[in-house]
């Protein structure tokens, strides 16, 4: 079983995603993680249609978002992105700008100064926690890493989540056939434009339902920021990693630590996915 994952690289830190993904596999192979014996794994930097087009999964990273979204239009890859998402829902992961490109609307956006591929029914608050200078590490608590370890990080241990100027969650959008056009009417939002899962196995890994799979609660942001205390009583917490689907994004940065627990999680999603592809088709043949 061949695994291709590519990861986009037009701007940000897609070297640091290519060197955990290595490290994630190899991690994966050694220790035979729900890993076939003839499981493979082939990582590309993406640059061109012709290239996605080889991959079954891919990762956008974090950088900046009106960059990458600009670049990739003038490279002739937008539509391709939007496609490889949202036509053919192929597992893809969005880290931090990656987030902000994957969300069906963003906040905090000129007209014509971004544009989204979408994918995942939420919207998204932009540069959530302020500047550069405003950026921090905090520790996190996320379930669904619980059972996984890296050699290194045992599992169910914090997670050190680095957010540099980093986006939110700002809410759960309810799935609709075509454009979020209610979200198109608010103050400074863009939309991702719709496209219509196509054949039976891109509707088969569509969901209509957003999971929330982690949070920053405010004691903890505000602990990092170095900021006055909150009641606990009276908490609050920041929606920071979200899955709809196979399509999975994070606030943070998981490729700036040296840990390899959300690559690992990832990969064996990606296994679990390319095994019921195989499953299917010998079930429809």
């Amino acid at each position: 079983m061949n695994i291709t994952v590519g990861v986009l690289a037009l701007q940000g830190a897609f070297r640091e995603h290519l060197h955990l993904l290595q490290r994630a596999s190899e991690y994966i192979l050694k220790n035979r993680l729900n890993a076939r014996l003839d499981t493979t794994f082939v990582f590309h930097e993406i640059r061109t249609a012709e290239k996605l087009s080889l991959c079954d999964a891919l990762i956008i990273p974090g950088g900046e978002s009106t960059t990458i979204s600009l670049v990739a239009a003038r490279s002739n890859l937008l539509e391709p992105l939007r496609d490889f998402v949202k036509l053919q829902r192929k597992p893809t992961w969005g880290t931090c700008a990656g987030l902000i490109l994957l969300a069906e609307s963003a906040n905090r956006t000129k007209q014509g100064g971004q544009e989204l591929i979408g994918g995942l029914d939420v919207r998204v608050n932009r540069n959530h926690f302020g500047r550069q200078v405003e950026s921090f590490v905090a520790e996190l608590d996320l379930p669904f890493l619980h059972g996984t370890s890296s050699g290194t990080d045992a599992a169910g241990s914090a997670f050190q989540g680095i957010f540099i100027r980093a986006p939110v969650v700002e809410r759960i959008l309810p799935h609709v056939e075509g454009e979020q056009k209610g979200e198109e009417q608010r103050q400074d939002t863009v939309i991702a434009p719709s496209r219509q899962a196509k054949g039976v196995e891109a509707r088969r890994a569509l969901s209509k339902d957003v999971e929330v799979l982690g949070l920053l609660p405010d004691r903890i942001k505000k602990a990092a920021l170095k900021a006055s205390s909150v009641d606990g009583e009276a908490e609050s917490a920041d929606i920071i990693a979200v899955r709809q689907g196979n399509v999975f994004g994070t606030s943070f940065h998981p490729e700036l630590t040296g840990d390899i627990r959300i690559h690992v999680w990832w990969l064996r999603q990606l296994m679990q996915h390319a095994e019921e592809l195989e499953n299917s088709s010998l079930t429809d043949g």
